[in-house]
């Protein structure tokens, strides 16, 4: 039986019970969605863009499915202490794809301000959802996206309104919690009006020794003079499975960081989708991961200048070891009228065995003549006469390796505009080189 079937059934089988769980403006995307999934399927290795992840194998298990919403039994505000100094977050949490609104922390945003539960959201403000839920994520487009949009029924909003700034960093934990294997469709929906600043970290963890899969849709929407980060931290179990698919859409001199740092995973694709829309919009998209034993992570960004005047620069970098896997394939365009484009994409990779693979594809597309735009990627070994150095200077092998590989990845950390978060960065990316346990010392989840 073809991977897509299982899901279809069970849509045909489930979609009143996933509907009488969900908002009007989550559900009017449904039919649509499945249309797409029952004409596109899955992904398949043969296509270019996915060539090196086996999507349909991923899929193909029997996971549980929590479409009746069943409260799972756990409080995250009693089991995870998040030990980050000096960060001082506004902290939300999402059990396997429900927001978890049993207690929620007593922040005072400016007004206006919404964070929490999209289900809830859409059911007080459903003409917002209705202009935004999915007009960057097209279901179309992706059959994972079309799969997710099938089936969420929940997920995290944050709504900025015009002229706010929001000076305490949002953080929203992601815990897979489950007595079974278990699936999870999560999404989050960012719209940050006209000169308006915020950033959001946004934490994956799971709790529990079964199999997880998510698939995760986030939609971001920039008007014009805004400035907004997203953080993205993955340290889950090498039994979950993660497929991400993150799209920004950015008005003119609007500013964007999006900084995804995998630490501990399974098996993980994330696709980055920003289209700068408006002139003189800038982007940094950024990320690392840190691989070992047969863990895998495959990158895809497209990044698309449709005007005049816009900046994008992109770095991304990967160490493997062990039998680990990495991909990463890297678009940009930028499009005829897009003058006075710039742009610049670079991928460094560090492979430290000779059975660790890593594959890379960086791409230009550019259709118009006053740019500056550049294309980079090197993979290689620790360099031999800085490993020789260093152990000249009484340092063993192994901590001469395990310094230059932190080295590695400095400069992705240092586009980590939160400073507690980045020094807590360090010292997490230290202790994942030296092969201990990479989870927040705090979060008694992943410590139980």
């Amino acid at each position: 039986m073809k991977a897509e079937n299982q899901y279809i059934n069970l849509f045909t089988q489930y979609e009143q019970l996933i509907n009488q769980h969900a908002a009007e403006p989550l559900n009017a995307k449904r039919k649509e969605a499945f249309a797409d999934f029952q004409r596109a399927g899955f992904p398949a290795k043969h296509e270019e863009d996915y060539q090196y992840t086996d999507v349909a194998g991923a899929f193909a298990p029997d996971y549980g499915v929590n479409l009746n919403k069943i409260t799972i039994p756990v409080n995250p505000y009693d089991v995870f202490r998040c030990d980050v100094p000096n960060l001082s977050t506004a902290l939300y949490f999402v059990v396997n794809d429900s927001f978890y609104d049993k207690i929620t922390p007593a922040v005072e945003f400016p007004e206006g301000v919404y964070a929490g539960g999209l289900n809830n959201f859409a059911r007080q403000y459903p003409d917002i959802v209705n202009r935004y839920y999915g007009k960057a994520a097209k279901t179309s487009h992706d059959g994972i996206i079309a799969l997710n949009t099938m089936l969420a029924q929940d997920g995290f909003v944050l709504y900025v309104p015009k002229g706010v700034a929001v000076e305490k960093p949002i953080q929203l934990i992601n815990i897979f919690r489950s007595d079974v294997d278990t699936m999870a469709n999560r999404r989050i929906l960012i719209i940050v009006e006209a000169y308006s600043e915020a950033k959001l970290l946004v934490c994956d963890h799971s709790a529990d020794p079964v199999r997880f899969l998510s698939t995760e849709v986030i939609e971001i929407f920039v008007e014009e003079g805004t400035r907004f980060d997203y953080y993205d931290l993955e340290e889950s179990t090498t039994d979950t499975t993660r497929f991400s698919s993150l799209h920004v859409k950015q008005a003119a001199a609007s500013n964007v960081l999006v900084n995804g740092i995998t630490l501990n995973n399974g098996l993980t694709r994330n696709n980055y989708y920003i289209e700068l829309e408006g002139e003189y919009a800038e982007t940094t998209l950024c990320g690392m991961s840190i691989l070992d034993k047969t863990q895998h992570v495959d990158t895809y960004s497209f990044v698309t200048h449709a005007v005049p005047n816009c900046t994008s620069t992109e770095l991304f970098k990967n160490v493997l070891n062990d039998c680990s896997t990495g991909a990463f394939s890297g678009r940009i365009l930028v499009k005829q009228d897009a003058q006075k484009t710039a742009a610049y994409q670079t991928n460094r990779n560090l492979v430290a065995t000779r059975e660790a693979r890593m594959y890379s594809k960086p791409q230009l597309e550019i259709y118009a003549d006053d740019v500056k735009c550049s294309h980079g990627m090197t993979t290689g070994q620790l360099d031999e006469n800085a490993l020789f150095y260093m152990q000249s200077r009484g340092l063993s092998l192994e901590e001469a390796r395990m310094m230059l590989s932190v080295a590695f990845t400095a400069d992705v950390i240092d586009h980590v505009h939160l400073e507690g978060l980045k020094d807590r960065l360090g010292i997490l990316v230290d202790k994942r080189f030296r092969g201990e346990l990479a989870h927040c010392s705090g979060c008694n989840v992943c410590h139980s």
